[in-house]
């Protein structure tokens, strides 16, 4: 074996501790920042079990830290909901997973989910692709029957956003899955006894 391929190993092996380090910094970052949006440089380290110095090393600032972890987050975000098959799962079991996964990203990642209106194109270029996905998956809902066909499908999708970042803003921790059922539940058959007036 030469030199050259021996390396490589040890390469990787570098590459993934530093992967596993920023990966403990930003899942540290979003616990701290939830509890004191405030927080420090220093006392995110504290809670990352890292330097302080490691996470200057990784991060120059900490709004890039902040920029990084939003983005991280996003992408949880867009993984969580094509995990859900919203293109290919029968509509309301699609509906009702993407809810559970969503709810499951946005309650864990709180912090960084709430700046949705990240100056960076790449978390706004998440957020519109998640957007459109939903927007096709309620017309496939509407096709299949479980939304009415006389339904403003936009309207529709506004207050389903609005029912998840209600569920999302429980004081104790929550059961995703019951939660998704609220939230479906609430959105296809409303609040209304017998369907309403």
């Amino acid at each position: 074996m030469t030199q050259q391929e021996q390396a490589r190993p040890a390469g990787r092996a570098r590459r993934a501790d530093a992967e596993r380090t920023v990966q403990a910094i930003l899942e540290a970052a979003e616990r701290v920042l939830s509890a004191d949006p405030t927080a420090s440089m220093e006392q995110i380290a504290a809670a990352a079990g890292v330097a302080r110095t490691t996470v200057h090393r990784r991060f120059a600032t900490r709004d890039a830290l902040i920029d990084e972890l939003t983005g991280w987050a996003a992408q949880r975000f867009a993984e969580a909901v094509h995990h859900a098959r919203p293109e290919t799962a029968p509509p309301l079991v699609a509906l009702y997973q993407v809810t559970a996964n969503v709810l499951d990203v946005k309650i864990g990642w709180g912090f960084a989910m709430s700046r949705i209106f990240s100056a960076d194109p790449q978390v706004a270029g998440v957020h519109a692709g998640v957007r459109e996905q939903c927007d096709r998956l309620f017309l496939r809902a509407r096709d299949a029957g479980v939304i009415r066909t006389d339904v403003d499908l936009d309207w529709a999708r506004r207050v389903y956003y609005a029912l998840i970042h209600e569920a999302t803003q429980q004081s104790e921790p929550a059961d995703t899955d019951a939660l998704a059922t609220l939230v479906v539940d609430t959105l296809l058959r409303g609040i209304g006894a017998n369907g309403g007036l």
